[in-house]
């Protein structure tokens, strides 16, 4: 895309920045997205009413079957064509496989119209079926579990290493009203918290950007651009600056990251010029949602690309036991397809373009709703007061949807094995035959208790 271009609504940007003028809105409103959602996800079909759909036709073929058995079987013992024909007509009326295929509709329906007066927009029904079987629950750490509104506690401008070929004399001089200036040049277009950190800071304390282009972001490691005076610029994590082997002060690091900071670097030509460290605080609902989890039996796992101290100091405040720290988005994703081919059934939830690859690879990808358009694209059910919470009610909405579906299955397939055969006659000797009219009575019966029931589900 270049200057003037036209942007449609849902596309995604790559690695570069854009800047685009809304000039149309309507269907991309808020409101609009979650009636959508909704009716999407009432339309999809979940795989207990597919069954139930094969069930109801294969009823179909059985109650055409019984009924042509008990007229010839009457017409045999009786020789009246009008009795086989009634006890036919009975068979016929009573098998109706109109509860069957109502059961689960009815409590699909119900259950997304709930979850979506409770905050819990299921885009994809399934979720409501495989959420029960959790095993495990992985949450990114910031913004999920964390407010993920950072806040800049330190910033220091760190001493250039002049044997380093990378620091020479093209290198800017920087101090930390500087630094700070690159490192929001960079980050403006971010919507990564620590970016918002890193802006805002600047913001507070009158700090304009510095003049940057090309700038590029990084999965997983940071965003880089390049200076009016041609250096390359990147803020990046204490990770990348070890896979690069780029030397930092490491005893300072540790000192930050112990508090449970997140620190990150500015590189300017290849050699750390800034560090800033940045603090964030745990929500208020995210230790009570990981204890409630812990007592159901799901495991609470959780992945950041944060340093390993800053993730254990998160973990140990939430008791969270199993962290995964330094991780890259598709690191992230390869802990997720590890533990599913273990035999786990994993619930990732997740709010950022990190995100994205475990939302979609996980049994049930949960986004927060005030992450990133491209984590909701990829997850099945979107959290839309970004409460940690919010996962042990959906939790429990699966648990009553699954609990709801069964029993109508039972009531729906249960009512035809007890009704066709006496329909049939079968209680005869005894003096018991069912009228057409009967029949009728008792098939709407079932349909009615059938709807009753789908709409006893509660939040």
């Amino acid at each position: 895309k270049a200057a003037g271009d036209a942007v449609f609504g849902g596309s995604l940007n790559g690695d570069g920045t854009l800047l685009v003028r809304v000039t149309g809105t309507g269907e991309s409103g808020y409101l609009a997205q979650v009636m959508r959602l909704v009716s999407e996800a009432q339309q999809e079909k979940s795989r207990a009413e597919v069954l139930s759909d094969k069930v109801a036709r294969w009823l179909f073929y059985a109650a055409v079957a019984a009924g042509a058995a008990s007229f010839a079987a009457w017409l045999a013992v009786t020789g009246e064509e009008g009795v086989a024909l009634e006890r036919m007509v009975t068979v016929l009326v009573i098998a109706c496989p109109h509860a069957l295929g109502l059961a689960i509709p009815l409590v699909a329906a119900r259950s997304t119209s709930i979850g979506a007066r409770n905050g819990l927009l299921v885009r994809r029904r399934r979720a409501l079926e495989t959420v029960p079987k959790a095993d495990m629950a992985m949450f990114d750490k910031t913004g999920t579990l964390t407010e993920g509104d950072f806040r800049v506690v330190e910033l220091s401008v760190l001493p250039s290493d002049s044997t380093s070929e990378a620091s020479s004399a093209s290198a800017p001089v920087l101090d930390s009203t500087s630094a700070l200036a690159i490192m929001a040049a960079l980050e403006a277009s971010s919507s990564h918290p620590l970016a918002a950190g890193i802006v805002r800071a600047a913001t507070e304390r009158g700090v304009r950007p510095a003049p940057v282009r090309d700038v590029r972001a990084l999965a997983g490691i940071g965003v880089q651009g390049v200076l009016d005076d041609g250096s390359h610029a990147l803020v990046a994590s204490a990770r990348h600056l070890d896979d690069q082997g780029i030397p930092y002060d490491r005893d300072a690091f540790a000192r930050l990251s112990a508090r449970g900071l997140a620190v990150s670097y500015l590189v300017v030509n290849g050699a750390a010029r800034a560090v800033v460290a940045q603090g964030d605080q745990v929500k208020p609902s995210a230790r009570e949602a990981v204890a409630q989890l812990k007592a159901r039996g799901v495991a609470p796992v959780m992945l950041t690309g944060d340093n390993e101290r800053a993730a254990r100091a998160v973990a140990r405040t939430l008791g969270i036991d199993e962290f995964h720290a330094g991780l890259l988005p598709q690191d992230k994703g390869r802990l997720v397809r590890q533990r599913r081919a273990a035999g786990d059934v994993v619930v990732m939830v997740g709010d950022g373009i990190n995100d994205a690859p475990a939302l979609a690879q996980a049994d049930v990808g949960v986004a927060i709703g005030a992450g990133t358009d491209v984590a909701i694209d990829s997850a099945d059910v979107v959290l839309v007061k970004s409460d940690p919470a919010d996962i042990v009610r959906l939790l429990d909405l699966g648990a009553s949807t699954s609990r709801k579906v069964k029993q109508n299955l039972w009531w729906g397939a249960g009512y035809n094995i007890v009704a066709i055969p006496l329909a049939a006659g079968v209680l005869a000797p005894v003096g018991i035959v069912l009228s057409p009219v009967v029949g009728a009575i008792l098939m709407s019966l079932s349909t009615v208790i059938v709807a009753a029931n789908a709409l006893t589900l509660k939040a």
